[in-house]
């Protein structure tokens, strides 16, 4: 009988893998023993190095990273079969190991899979901080905030000093953001306060976005070789426990003193919530929900703004332009508002141009739980599958010159970045599409507008501002490798 057993076990491993045997992993380079393609993308820059790939291997490509197998997709076609058609299938992400510092994967909803758990935080997301009706209760909070953005520069303008783009720009979007959640303001500009806090953000994002040992060969995930784990585990501890839990400890003090005085602001909605449904989300779903607010929606949109910046003082008939579209409709000197966006064509060209070449994330993380087809390719289970996006937005076969910064592509194109045309997906796609999305869209519009209109702008020294670079710092994100400082001129 146990031989029996044994001789049927061997043949039902043996059909397992003749099946497996038959079906065909998308081409890719021949990986080496051990590291596997670990080679292929060895420097600063491998989003680069995947695009190179991908012209030789074709859209759907196969490596092996460490033990990992790793799929990556370089096309708009392929990404909408798999983002759309196929989105249940490729629902899952990849969780970094960096990325379980302070078991942050538990509760994050970018890393949740999409279950029970991940549609009620995303239920709360949209319907209490992002849908159309809160995202209207809460624009002057917004509008303030732009007016303190260029109170900012037009300080720095009567000294003559520089304006750090980005930074300005950070500054705004966490002020913002906290404004929204805690009804208050965490940095201030004046006081440079903002300066720690987007280091500890940008730490986090590059950290989570180097090549990780762990990440190819899981058996190394509890010793983490590089630790990269462990750094992370120090700036989610600034955030976590010095930053956000101090401003929830304070609310809730409030509460106790006061229990109808507190503004209804999101943490308040969330503590409420909380009370009375505990399994929908508790207290510490709250904070990493808080961090994941932070992390995600700082960072992409004011790189985002300062790539958009880049480009426009490199090309003065683009700033030109610019400036007289926003003179005519609004009229000099004008900040925009969310409402002036739709008069603005020739402005949402630059912002969908600047995230064409400058995606906030050059890759969309997913992972398959099972064995998949897909474009008639097998992809085994466990597999990570890397959507490339920034390697779509510079594909010739859709773009013309697509290395060339060139708004008016969209004046006719009827393309937009909300994730159902798959040739520009910055904000992703499918159930794991960005939720701020339309946020991040009207903040990016109304700060490079408000900035063009109300300033000049030349370069800090004597750089010529065509001779700016663009030179990428690798992450997460694709942040300029130096800052952008710019002196802005008064009109």
């Amino acid at each position: 009988m146990c031989m029996l057993a044994l001789c049927n076990l061997l043949v039902i491993i043996s059909n397992t893998i003749n099946k497996r045997g038959n079906k065909k992993l998308p081409p890719g380079p021949i990986p080496l023993p051990l590291i596997g393609n670990l080679h292929n993308i060895i420097g600063d820059q491998p989003h680069k190095s995947l695009a190179r790939l991908a012209q030789i291997y074709g859209p759907m490509m196969s490596l092996r990273m460490g033990q990992i197998t790793t799929v990556v997709i370089s096309s708009s076609a392929v990404a909408k079969q798999v983002l759309q058609k196929q989105d249940l299938a490729f629902s899952s992400r990849t969780i970094p190991d960096a990325i379980r510092a302070h078991n942050h994967h538990q509760f994050s909803v970018v890393f949740l899979p999409v279950a029970s758990r991940w549609r009620s935080l995303r239920k709360i997301l949209n319907s209490n901080l992002f849908s159309s009706n809160k995202l209207d209760a809460t624009q002057h909070l917004r509008s303030q905030k732009m007016q303190d953005l260029i109170g900012y520069c037009r300080k720095c303008s009567q000294t003559g000093e520089s304006v750090n783009i980005g930074q300005a720009a950070f500054e705004t979007m966490i002020n913002l953001l906290s404004n929204a959640i805690f009804s208050k303001d965490v940095v201030d500009p004046y006081a440079n306060s903002g300066k720690e806090f987007k280091d500890v953000v940008w730490n986090v994002l590059e950290e989570s976005g180097k090549p990780n040992f762990a990440d190819f060969f899981p058996l190394l995930k509890r010793i983490d070789p590089q630790g990269i784990r462990r750094r992370i585990g120090k700036h989610f501890d600034k955030l976590l426990h010095q930053i956000i839990k101090g401003l929830v400890d304070e609310r809730l003090e409030q509460r106790r003193k006061s229990p109808n005085g507190s503004r209804i602001d999101f943490l308040q909605v969330m503590l409420n919530t909380s009370e009375e449904d505990p399994q929908a989300i508790d207290r510490n779903h709250i904070q990493h929900l808080c961090l994941d607010l932070f992390v995600a929606g700082t960072d992409t949109t004011s790189s985002t703004l300062e790539w958009a910046m880049v480009e426009v003082m490199r090309k003065p008939y683009i700033m030109n332009k610019a400036k007289s579209e926003l003179a005519d409709v609004i009229g000099k000197c004008t900040i925009i508002e969310e409402a002036d966006i739709g008069r603005l064509p020739y402005l949402q060209c630059i912002v969908k141009e600047t995230l064409r070449m400058h995606p906030p994330v050059p890759f969309l993380i997913r992972k398959v739980d099972q064995d998949v087809e897909a474009c008639g390719y097998f992809v085994p289970k466990d597999s990570q599958v890397l959507v490339h996006v920034w390697s779509i937005g510079h594909d010739p076969a859709t773009w013309e010159d697509p290395l060339t910064f060139k708004p008016e592509r969209f004046w006719d194109l009827k393309i937009d970045v909300r994730g159902h045309d798959f040739e520009l997906i910055p904000f992703g796609a499918g159930r794991r599409v960005c939720p701020g999305l339309n946020l991040a869209i009207a903040k990016l519009c109304t700060m490079l507008g408000s900035l063009l209109n109300s300033f000049d702008w030349k370069a800090e020294g004597d750089i010529a501002a065509q001779d700016l670079d663009v030179e990428e710092k690798f992450g997460i994100t694709l942040a300029r490798l130096r800052p952008l400082l710019a002196v802005p001129i008064p009109l």
